[in-house]
């Protein structure tokens, strides 16, 4: 009875341990999940979608940003994934036109406090094209409340312009600026997405340089070295292997990155999407 007693005792007293550190841990996901067209044959979305959404399933990340998304996969998506809520408009036409840079969060985790879109443009709060981007282009932010470790969290996902060099560059300024100015004073940021920008580009740089409202690569400061291939993008073809990813999760510089993955989950030789999904496992608080 005293070793049950002495045994009960010991569990009580390291349970809010483990409850404080689940608290401050999150899992973000980025996925390119590739929209709906019929030249892709095969590798098409009726063929990919219950592959692509329960690799998203398994991995239950906290946070998922999601580009590409057409709004019958957008309805795909939330009936597969009834766990999360998605927010976000298409870039055509600030409504369902169009592809979506949705975001969602885990419901059981997260309250949302706001959420909106702008075009990556000198007019953002219209739908527009920006500079000499070849297609509307937008970010989808939320700022969202957990409950669970009583902090709220600035999220963006994006998906920059993949023919105007100056486009990305300027997307990439008015992200950073914008979040400097939007994030409130203890609020941690996430910026993720697709941004056809290698690691080694301007867009990127322009992110990460110093300053104010610099954000942080999430996989040079993992604190465990990446795991997986470092390119992001596969066309569908599993053998390609490129030097620098495109897909990319940037963190202001309170929150600590643990580990860092390209995950190249395939079924029957097939990939779920021409982009691999990017995930990150972040801390944020004095316990990391």
């Amino acid at each position: 009875m005293i070793s049950k007693t002495l045994f009960l005792a010991a569990a009580l007293l390291a349970m809010p341990a483990a409850a404080k550190e689940r608290a401050d841990h999150y899992e973000a996901m980025t996925y390119n999940i590739r929209l709906d067209v019929a030249s892709d044959g095969d590798n098409g979305w009726p063929h990919r979608r219950t592959a692509l959404t329960a690799l998203v399933a398994y991995r239950a990340p906290d946070l998922v940003g999601m580009q590409e998304v057409l709004q019958h996969q957008k309805q795909a998506v939330e009936a597969d994934l009834p766990a999360y809520q998605f927010v976000g408009v298409a870039r055509d036409d600030g409504k369902d036109k169009g592809e979506y840079s949705m975001l969602g969060f885990r419901r059981d985790r997260f309250t949302l406090a706001g959420s909106g879109t702008f075009w990556l443009s000198p007019t953002p709060e219209v739908p527009s094209k920006g500079w000499d981007a070849a297609l509307p282009r937008i970010a989808t932010w939320a700022r969202l409340h957990d409950r669970t470790a009583n902090r709220t969290l600035l999220v963006v996902n994006t998906h920059f312009d993949h023919i105007g060099e100056v486009a990305r560059q300027e997307s990439a300024r008015q992200i950073r600026r914008w979040i400097d100015a939007e994030r409130k004073p203890g609020e941690s940021a996430i910026l993720m997405g697709d941004f056809n920008s290698p690691a080694t580009s301007n867009p990127y740089a322009a992110i990460v340089e110093p300053g104010n409202g610099a954000l942080r690569d999430s996989r040079t400061i993992s604190r465990t070295p990446h795991y997986g291939p470092l390119g992001t993008f596969t066309g569908f073809d599993i053998a390609r292997m490129d030097a620098s990813p495109i897909d990319h999760i940037f963190v202001s510089n309170d929150v600590t990155v643990l580990r860092h993955a390209t995950l190249t989950d395939q079924t029957g030789g097939k990939l779920p999407s021409d982009h691999y999904p990017v995930v990150a496992d972040l801390c944020i608080g004095k316990g990391c």
